[in-house]
């Protein structure tokens, strides 16, 4: 009978425990998109609201959260534009004064690509890069329709949640040039705010 006892005793005490496992594990298993901050990206045009992707994108998304946090993006521009495809920034070329040609500088290092399957649709951030994969480092465009040759190819890590007529309006700028994709008006990154996920 003690015996029965003690597996019974035993028994109601596993039981009594899972619960504050299940707790437990709910815990450690929290949303990586709604803990992480989103980033407002403060423009002369109007302002652009991120949410992230951590989940698909970790380092990507650490990077671009770590440039926001230095300031390394107030007063760069969207140095390339090309409607119904995307806007480009994040050079730190294309500040005023800066030497060097828009788009082709970066922080001094070279950030791990994360190919990953979100499309790249309108509204779609994602980072820019040369021929090799694992070029990225400060640059970064968004989407202004359908660009899903890119899936797979390019790092996406993040999407437009509020600003898409921001989005339009920097889009619809003429523009000059071979590519026919540099902006006739300056378009001013004058800073990126993050704020805590709602």
């Amino acid at each position: 009978m003690k015996t029965l006892r003690l597996c019974l005793l035993s028994a109601v005490a596993i039981m009594a425990a899972l619960p504050l496992f299940s707790s437990n594990n709910q815990v450690q298993m929290k949303d990586p998109v709604a803990s992480t901050p989103r980033a407002i990206i403060h423009t002369n045009y109007g302002d652009m609201t991120v949410e992230f992707w951590p989940d698909v994108a970790p380092r990507t998304v650490d990077n671009f959260l770590k440039l926001s946090r230095e300031k390394f993006y107030d007063g760069t521009a969207f140095h390339r534009v090309i409607k119904g495809f995307m806007i480009q920034g994040g050079c730190p070329n294309s500040k005023v004064g800066a030497r060097g040609v828009p788009g082709t500088g970066g922080p001094g290092y070279m950030v791990k690509a994360e190919f990953n399957n979100r499309a790249h649709s309108k509204g779609v951030l994602s980072m820019a890069r040369s021929s090799d994969p694992d070029s990225a480092g400060s640059q970064f465009f968004v989407c202004h329709g359908d660009a899903s040759f890119l899936n797979n190819k390019y790092t996406a890590f993040g999407k437009l949640v509020a600003g898409e007529e921001v989005l339009n309006k920097i889009a619809a700028i003429r523009c000059v040039g071979q590519e026919g994709s540099t902006p006739t008006e300056r378009v001013e990154i004058t800073s990126v705010e993050l704020v805590e996920a709602k």
